[in-house]
């Protein structure tokens, strides 16, 4: 096992080395530059747009639902476990990357967005289609239609084995171990090995939920995304700030530590700090796109469903949940776990935050304990629900719209989310690592070959309010 482990880190590392991080990054940049960083100059109105529906749209579910079963798949351990192990791993600094690599990202996510309703389709049973491998085929044109099966296939195995049900349903598990049983004292035997019965039964609960939510499908996770992710994100922000006004006087030296680890600065000179500063951004990048999935690849799937005829429109809806994901949410809980100085008490995983929690939070130790268990427990398994639709439209795109094959992957997925609890941490978020960066690749460099369709259209979108042939 201990061989397996090391394998799948050696992979992990390769995947996300220097290459891929500059890809990304550059991506990123690129689009930023080329639509005259619309991420900030549209910032209000994209705002605007995802809380009002667009008159006479076409799809299947409101933008606002898109975008909330878009950030059901984001706001997820990520959020809370993700940001604590690229601190924990990568210093304070890793969370000044992964702003960075978000800011750069809503670019990203804005392309997505609009590529996915430009090139998306309705198939044989009426149901719209849309995503990197449609963007891949229509748009770069059907001799790169190997590189959106490519795509398909690592989206696929991302949802069985990393992001989507087994790192969710392993976050979980373990914050409900840390609360209702830290010391493992409740065990019971499986396969030869011992797990806390808190493990057992968030696992068999989590499960049995998963099974009788997916199987209805994209309108059913939607309309219980729409109503718990919101509330979800308001809960936990609140609960942030509370920690922070509470320790408003540690805020400068907590940004400092942030900004000094981001450059290695706390570092020797010479190449210790050049391995810090490597490791800071390769664990905030890599940790960031964990997060807001900006080139991923996977928000598109959901945005294509969206009722709309303006590409445009949708991709500014698109691009506030990378603004809320990361620059919210992530920001947060990084300021929380660096003003506790949870990352350098040995901790791992969810147990980091949770420290955060219990130091910032004024409320009893078990009290804070539990706000964050149910906080990551419901982002966990909103994204569980939102990845399932993702994978299951990959494994469309690569076996055709067939409904018994579409059945039985579910049920794959369920058994996926049902061992989730009992692989190791490490392993899991290795797992989770390698596949996104997979996804992204084909996804990011068809990107960068449409960066001019997604410049005209949004050249040609935005010059209309000005002709007086569109409203705001």
């Amino acid at each position: 096992m201990d061989k397996l482990s090391d394998l799948i880190s050696s992979i992990d590392d390769m995947v996300w080395g220097i290459p891929l991080i500059v890809l990304i990054l550059f991506c990123g940049i690129l689009l930023t530059f080329r639509l005259g960083f619309l991420q900030v100059r549209r910032l209000g109105t994209a705002l605007r747009y995802m809380l009002k529906d667009e008159e006479q749209g076409h799809g299947e579910v409101s933008s606002f639902a898109a975008l909330c079963t878009a950030l059901s798949a984001t706001v997820g351990t990520g959020n809370i476990v993700g940001v604590a192990t690229a601190i924990a791993a990568g210093g304070p600094g890793a969370l000044f990357w992964m702003e960075v690599a978000a800011f750069f990202g809503m670019a990203t996510k804005y392309a997505e967005g609009l590529l996915a309703i430009k090139y998306r389709i309705t198939d044989a049973n009426g149901d719209i289609l849309g995503g990197p491998f449609y963007y891949i085929q229509n748009g770069m044109g059907k001799k790169w239609k190997w590189l959106g099966k490519l795509f398909a296939l690592f989206g696929l195995l991302a949802g069985l084995m990393g992001i989507g049900a087994i790192t969710q349903i392993n976050g979980i598990s373990s914050a409900v171990k840390n609360y209702f049983d830290p010391q493992s004292a409740k065990t019971i035997s499986l396969l030869g090995h011992d797990y806390s019965l808190a493990i057992v039964i968030s696992g068999a609960v989590i499960t049995l939920l998963v099974a009788l939510i997916t199987i209805g499908g994209l309108k059913r996770i939607a309309s219980v995304t729409q109503v718990v992710v919101p509330a979800m994100i308001v809960a936990y922000f609140a609960s942030c700030l509370i920690i922070i006004i509470g320790h408003l006087t540690e805020i400068p030296a907590a940004v400092a530590e942030i900004v000094k680890s981001a450059f290695g600065l706390r570092a020797a000179v010479g190449g210790a700090a050049g391995t810090a500063l490597m490791l800071a951004m390769r664990n905030g990048v890599a940790r960031g796109i964990f997060s807001n999935e900006a080139g991923l690849g996977s928000a598109p799937i959901a945005a294509a469903a969206a009722r709309t005829k303006e590409p445009v429109r949708q991709g500014l809806v698109t691009m506030t949940g990378t603004f809320i994901d990361t620059i919210i949410v992530c920001t947060m809980t990084g300021i929380s776990i660096v003003i506790a100085g949870s990352h350098n008490k040995g901790l791992e995983g969810v147990a980091i935050t949770s420290d955060a929690f219990v130091y910032g939070l004024p409320f009893p130790e078990k009290v804070s304990a539990f706000i964050l268990m149910a906080c990551l427990a419901i982002f966990a398994f909103t994204t569980i629900l939102g990845w399932n639709y993702y994978s299951e439209r990959c494994l469309s795109y690569l076996t055709g719209s067939r409904r018994k094959i579409t059945v039985i992957y579910r049920w794959l997925y369920v058994a996926a989310v049902f061992i989730g609890p009992y692989l190791t941490v490490e392993a899991v978020w290795d797992l989770a690592d390698i596949f996104n960066g997979l996804m992204a690749i084909p996804n990011v460099v068809a990107l960068i070959a449409l960066s001019g369709v997604i410049t005209s259209e949004t050249k040609d979108y935005l010059a209309r309010p000005k002709a007086g042939k569109v409203k705001e």
